[in-house]
């Protein structure tokens, strides 16, 4: 595998010359049209390896890249957030390319119309001039150019969208004050010895609610308008749940400075409720190369990662799935495992965006605001690098499996929410002695294998 990363990888350079040759005479997108896909959510029907995401299409960067399996058919699909009209698509292919191809556009990611088909792709830079709208579009390859897959450094989709810019209007929830001025670091931190492998700290929560069908983020001030949630962290937490209420209420957090609403999708087993047993594991870490540059979520920051509507591609393909779902020695499981080891536990691990745009803590979608980083360093557009998130859950449920769900649906429409309330100053110590230092802590934010750098906290969980 690392070594068709090195033959693909090589040539970029000579190909994105090569492509900026190309341009030439071509006509570009009317004045009046706009770069669409920048920065928009972005998968794919496979990945050449983990260092060639779909992401890395539409980020705006020259050495980053998607590329696939070695075989065809292979796709890659931009969402674009709502619907567009689509009147161009530039294509800079790096050496491996696609010769037949269609690029397609969709409503809701299912059903998809050609809006323009070729069989003799020549690679390089293309530019298409297309006449289309959808919420979606795909480059859709037939048959590739090379022995090789498809690679694809940038995707870019022009065009225009009806209706209010997307940063303002109902919905949006302003930072105050807004973080602004940042560029995302490129950095690579020096060296240390030992080697810094973990930037990372723990939460440990156990339920504090469950079985109760309200989300404030989603559904704000409609009790029961929702599928049942099991709540962690904030004991409170409930449709009119906000900031204010957040921080005057109670955690089951081991920490008592972290207030956070942290809520799932309940586990079902037939119609009864499978709850996680003890403190779970939230993992606060770095998302990005440069761990150095992470600050602390504001107050009331508040997203949604993963989707109750996703497809089991969108779930395998997400930047935030690291391990699917696992019992025992059955790992990668994009659905359910039809059993598990008797007295095993099913266990999901999913990671969230680490990027955000500075200015909104929510936006209407609840994700926009945020971004995943590619390759290690967050996009243009959500420059500030914020702690990532990841769950790590167990469900004590084990044998046969054909009747687990989620109150959401199948497996894969696993998601999960937060709502930010940590007592400032202690997320910001946890943040800068162990993210920012390089350590891998426990709650007190304490290394057991660099004891001689202490603890961001007391043996009661709270700043010294």
């Amino acid at each position: 595998m690392r070594t068709k990363l090195r033959r693909l990888v090589a040539p970029i350079g000579a190909a994105a010359l090569a492509g900026a040759a190309l341009l030439v005479g071509i006509p570009q997108a009317h004045a009046a049209d706009t770069l669409l896909s920048q920065g928009r959510p972005a998968i794919a029907s496979s990945l050449e390896n983990g260092e060639s995401p779909a992401s890395a299409a539409v980020d705006g960067r020259a050495e980053t890249r998607w590329g696939s399996q070695w075989a065809d058919p292979q796709w890659l699909r931009v969402d674009l957030g709502s619907t567009a009209t689509i009147t161009q698509v530039v294509l800079q292919w790096e050496t491996a390319y696609g010769k037949a191809y269609k690029l397609q556009t969709s409503p809701d990611g299912t059903a998809w119309t050609d809006i323009f088909s070729t069989t003799t792709g020549t690679g390089g830079t293309e530019t298409r001039n297309v006449t289309g709208s959808g919420r979606y579009l795909r480059m859709y390859g037939t048959q590739r150019g090379t022995t090789y897959g498809y690679s694809l450094i940038e995707f870019k989709v022009y065009g225009s969208v009806a209706g209010t810019p997307p940063s303002e209007g109902p919905g949006y929830v302003y930072a105050n004050p807004p973080v602004t001025g940042v560029t995302p670091s490129t950095a690579t931190p020096p060296a240390t010895n030992p080697p810094t492998t973990h930037h990372e700290f723990q939460a440990n929560c156990s339920v504090s609610r469950s079985n109760l069908p309200d989300d404030p983020i989603v559904f704000p001030n409609m009790p029961g308008a929702s599928h049942s949630h099991t709540f962690m962290g904030n004991t409170t937490t409930n449709a009119a749940t906000t900031l204010t209420s957040l921080q005057s209420g109670q955690t089951s957090c081991i920490t008592p400075g972290d207030k956070t609403g942290y809520w799932m999708p309940t586990l079902l087993n037939g119609d009864t409720a499978v709850q996680p047993v003890g403190r779970q594991v939230i993992y606060y870490k770095s998302g990005v190369i440069d761990y150095r540059s992470v600050r602390p979520s504001p107050p009331g920051l508040r997203y949604v990662v993963g989707s109750p509507a996703a497809t089991l591609d969108e779930f395998r393909n997400s930047p935030g799935a690291v391990e699917g779902w696992e019992c025992g020695d059955s790992v990668r499981n994009w659905d359910f495992p039809a059993s598990c080891v008797a007295g095993s536990q099913l266990n999901i691990r999913y990671q969230a965006p680490s990027c955000w745009d500075g200015i909104h803590l929510d936006t209407p979608d609840h994700k926009s605001h945020m971004a995943y980083p590619t390759v290690g360093v967050c996009p243009a557009d959500h420059p500030v690098a914020v702690p990532m998130i990841e769950f790590k859950m167990a469900f004590p449920v084990s044998g046969n499996m054909s009747a687990v769900r989620l109150s959401s649906g199948r497996a894969y429409s696993f998601h999960y929410d937060f709502y930010n309330a940590w007592d400032a100053p202690t997320l910001a110590a946890l943040v800068s002695h162990c993210i920012d230092g390089g350590l891998q802590c426990d709650p007190r934010g304490f290394d057991q294998y660099k004891p001689d750098r202490g603890a961001a906290l007391n043996e009661n969980y709270v700043l010294p």
